[in-house]
């Protein structure tokens, strides 16, 4: 028997003397960099004592506008072609934005015809406007308010420079000179609008004096009123009145406080959108977005995902699940997040990236152990507490641990929860698949086959066609008639029920050139045809399955995806038949050749 000793009791105010040393604030000394930091100015803040927007809580969502068109399609290294611009828009519009920033059009022939073809195609919802940017020259006011004759409503939007370092070092212009290219430029614009633009069209106007963050407040405002007084706002008649943190140097708080500040101080303030274009510099585009709406804007400009010059515009998707997360309608559908993303991975040809907030491919994803009981017990949770309150889990109020938003809502499943991974890299090769063949690729096979991709890429460079990718895709999954790899093919099955209730199947097939009947028996056709290879010395065992309707009606076909370890090699195959059981065999029959084929 182990005598059982406890330790005496120390006494009060004596030191723990057999412990190690606390660390303390004083402890941990950060050491100078060495950076030359001393060559940057700090930048100032606003005097606004009584500043309100603090105590502000959003409870609408703002008005928005795309610019994905234009700020970010001229960000990209390879711009968008015309029909992925195309591509672009739809699916802005079928998303909900009613105000969208389609091009430059005096920037060149493309943005041209591309604003051109969007009119005369009818493909502009008559709820929907329109907007193209323009510099402050007649020339380029001219060409750009041409390109919206028969539009049924579109805006345009100028800006000038009016920071002083862009006055100082670029342009060379004093104040009166600057505020001057903006009040000509504007009555220009509403010149050439007279001249050119039929009572059918509903005309706006938005006025940028760019770089506003860096602009002294008291100049910004001048020049805003001096572009009002020309424009003459009033009811019916609004002005957009646009504030680009070009580059993002304040904090959020003091655009914050230069938004209240301006948006107290301008006159006709009811007949003005005052709207807030951030930029991502310093990381806080969102932040600051937030902030500057809580403080007086009407309006947010930006692009999906950040897309944008340097590192990017402010994300309109961040922002609305933002609102979505916390029980405000953002007046955008974001249901199904995955198709938005591979949408804008394909007309952009740049990743998302899988820790994205709301739509990156690990965002609903725990490694962590402690993290996955969490979230299990958090569901069971959920699902007791809806019963509890007589109402389906999907309309109670959510509450999981770890998860933001529930994953349902924008199109995931739970098992993306516990089993996806690692999924980057492949949105745009399967936005091609899907939207060209109607192929909708299970997420660890679009990872295979993107990597099947980026080797052709690697070794050829340059840009992979839709067309290529569909030949590389039937050349590695789907043997045709003209090029009829692999040593083994199906001709037709059947399947009997045995005594025992199990599934005996019967195969014709050619094996290296000869025919053979293959049979097999397994608890359904799946696994009596891996029993049947299993006869000929293939080991398959399948991992995982799924299939979907290429289409609609009697004659429809089946696509088949099926993830087998082939003699210790985990791959995937295809299979595609109008019989939803040979398109399964089929899809093993591929993973298999293809294991064989080296």
């Amino acid at each position: 028997m182990t005598e059982q000793t406890s330790a005496a009791p120390i006494p009060a105010g004596r030191a723990f003397v057999d412990r190690p040393t606390p660390i303390t604030a004083a402890s941990v000394r950060q050491q100078p960099s060495g950076m030359r930091h001393g060559r940057y100015l700090p930048f100032g803040t606003v005097d606004l004592p009584d500043r309100t927007w603090p105590d502000k809580v959003i409870t609408k969502a703002p008005r928005w506008l795309s610019t994905d068109l234009r700020d970010g399609n001229q960000a990209l290294i390879d711009p968008m072609s015309p029909a992925r611009k195309r591509k672009m828009f739809d699916l802005l519009v079928s998303m909900g934005y009613k105000e969208i920033e389609v091009g430059f059009p005096s920037s060149g022939a493309t943005d041209h015809a591309f604003v051109r073809s969007l009119i005369e195609e009818g493909a502009i919802p008559e709820d929907v406007t329109i907007s193209v940017l323009t510099q402050a020259r007649e020339e380029l006011i001219e060409k750009t308010v041409e390109s919206l004759v028969g539009a049924p409503r579109a805006t345009v939007h100028l800006y000038n420079a009016t920071a002083p370092l862009f006055r100082r070092v670029v342009f060379r212009n004093d104040m009166a000179a600057t505020k001057a290219i903006a009040t000509d430029g504007t009555r220009l614009v509403m010149e050439y609008a007279e001249k050119l633009l039929g009572e059918d069209t509903v005309f706006g106007y938005q006025y940028s004096p760019e770089i506003f963050v860096d602009t002294e407040l008291d100049f910004a405002l001048e020049v805003c009123e001096a572009v009002m007084d020309v424009w003459q706002p009033g009811e019916g008649r609004e002005i957009i009145l646009n504030l680009p943190a070009t580059i993002e140097r304040a904090t959020p708080n003091v655009q914050a406080d230069q938004f209240e500040w301006l948006s107290r101080n301008l006159s006709r303030r009811e007949f003005v959108c005052l709207s807030v274009h951030p930029h991502n510099d310093r990381g806080t585009a969102v932040a600051s977005a937030e902030l500057a709406y809580m403080a007086g804007a009407d309006r947010i400009e930006g692009c999906l995902f950040g897309q944008g010059e340097r590192t990017g515009n402010v994300d309109l998707v961040t922002l609305g699940m933002n609102l979505f997360s916390q029980g405000v309608d953002p007046q955008i559908d974001f249901s199904d997040i995955d198709e938005v993303r591979r949408t804008a991975e394909y007309c952009n040809q740049m990743e998302v990236h899988p820790r994205h907030p709301y739509a990156g491919d690990l965002v609903y994803t725990s490694f962590s152990g402690s993290h996955q009981d969490a979230i299990k017990k958090g569901f069971d949770a959920l699902e007791a507490d809806a019963k509890a309150a007589g109402v389906p889990v999907a309309e109670h109020t959510w509450g999981v641990p770890y998860l933001p938003i529930d994953p349902k809502d924008v199109g995931r499943t739970y098992e993306a929860v516990i089993r996806v991974n690692s999924q980057s890299g492949k949105g745009g090769v399967a936005y091609v698949l899907k939207n060209d063949h109607k192929l909708d690729l299970p997420r660890r096979m679009q990872i295979e086959f993107s990597r099947i991709i980026q080797a052709k890429t690697d070794a050829e460079g340059g840009e992979v066609t839709p067309a290529e990718i569909w030949r590389v895709f039937e050349d590695e999954y789907l043997p045709t008639t003209d090029n009829p790899w692999g040593r083994i093919t199906l001709s037709g099955s059947r399947t009997l029920t045995t005594e025992d209730g199990r599934d005996a199947l019967i195969a014709g097939a050619v094996v290296d050139g000869v025919p053979v009947t293959l049979t097999g028996v397994g608890n359904g056709p799946v696994s009596a045809f891996a029993d049947a290879l299993g006869r000929i010395d293939v080991d398959v065992r399948v991992l995982d399955y799924s299939e979907h309707a290429l289409s609609e009606g009697g004659d429809a076909q089946a696509a088949a995806y099926v993830e087998c370890a082939v003699d210790g090699k985990v791959l995937w195959g295809v299979g595609i038949d109008a019989n939803t059981v040979l398109a399964s065999l089929k899809a093993m029959i591929s993973a298999v050749n293809r294991a064989q084929r080296g």
